[in-house]
């Protein structure tokens, strides 16, 4: 069973433009291997870190938008915590709405 989720990460402020690319393609690379659908990306920029981590006061922000298999989830979150330029990253499972004809009707 597939599930939306979407995941936000954080890589090293030091990086430069092709090296952020690359990171990009290989996650991209790397979720649809692993049977993700539909993958958004939205590459953020350069932002302030709201605290410092590991020493950097900015990070470039990277978003992805998807739909996967629960099991792609934690190969491609073991890939970022094993790559010394992802500081930080956030999977969440978004609630998907689905509305009936039910749910629709007007109260008298």
């Amino acid at each position: 069973m597939t599930t939306v989720y979407e995941t936000t990460y954080i890589l090293r402020p030091d990086l430069g433009d092709d090296q952020v690319d690359q990171t990009i393609v290989k996650y991209q690379n790397l979720l649809n291997e692993q049977g993700a659908q539909n993958l958004e990306v939205q590459n953020r920029g350069k932002r302030r870190l709201a605290y410092e981590i590991n020493r950097h006061r900015d990070g470039v922000y990277v978003q992805f938008n998807y739909t996967a298999p629960a099991s792609a989830i934690a190969v491609f979150e073991r890939s970022m915590r094993l790559n010394e330029d992802v500081i930080r990253y956030l999977t969440v499972k978004q609630e998907v709405k689905t509305t009936s004809p039910d749910s629709e009707a007007v109260p008298a």
